[in-house]
């Protein structure tokens, strides 16, 4: 059986495994909520009393998601080639109801922390054109290092005004999941380290680190189907 079918197929696991992603994922980028707030609001515990939180770190989790939802329900699709249009789709779900982002952003940005100047609007195009194009046929490396180059080469590009990092870290997953391969949770904790992988264009580190992530997730797995 496929790790997808077996995710898909244990609500427990599910649960826990969209609600850390969620969690981790916006925390990384300076959500406040606790991990039993976002799992409140993701999964209707009514009993759980959310308090002194902006609407935009409500809707950020509720949209993240939807956003794993559109993701899973892609991998049962015939063709799972990365397109722009899916990638589109996620980072507009991700925003939705915070900002009226479609498509690539028509405004040059600045990283917060970061040296690097992501290219102009008008570059986008050909450039994530040619990140999609050369992904999808690139048929020579290792899954984890083709992962950790297109991540990084995506998170430099910085096609949106908004959400780059959760649409690259979702997108990191549907590739694993696309290769049979346990998925990741990055962990907030640890969210320096990641930053320096980027930072840095460590592509070899950085799949180190995501192979021993995707290992962790895998016991994990194990332990909670049992």
């Amino acid at each position: 059986m496929k790790i997808i079918d077996i995710i898909s197929n244990n609500e427990n696991y599910l649960e826990d495994f969209i609600t850390r992603s969620t969690y981790h994922s916006n925390a990384i980028e300076g959500s406040t909520l606790t991990f039993a707030e976002t799992y409140a609001i993701l999964f209707n515990d009514n009993s759980f009393k959310i308090n002194n939180k902006e609407p935009r770190e409500i809707y950020e989790a509720i949209n993240h998601k939807k956003a794993m939802n559109l993701l899973l329900k892609k991998l049962n699709d015939s063709n799972l080639d990365l397109t722009k249009q899916f990638i589109k789709e996620i980072n507009e779900t991700i925003n939705q109801d915070i900002k009226d982002i479609v498509g690539y952003r028509k405004i040059s940005i600045f990283i917060k922390g970061s040296e690097h100047i992501p290219p102009t609007p008008e570059q986008l195009n050909s450039l994530m054109m040619y990140l999609i194009h050369n992904y999808n046929n690139d048929k020579e490396k290792d899954i984890f290092e083709k992962i950790a180059n297109y991540h990084i080469e995506f998170e430099s590009i910085h096609p949106f005004e908004d959400g780059n990092g959760r649409t690259g870290r979702l997108l990191i997953n549907f590739e694993l999941l696309k290769n049979d391969i346990p998925p990741v949770v990055i962990p907030k904790e640890e969210r320096v380290k990641y930053f320096e992988f980027l930072r840095n264009k460590d592509v070899l580190g950085l799949s180190d680190w995501l192979r021993e992530l995707s290992e962790e997730e895998w016991k994990r797995l194990n332990d909670i189907t049992r």
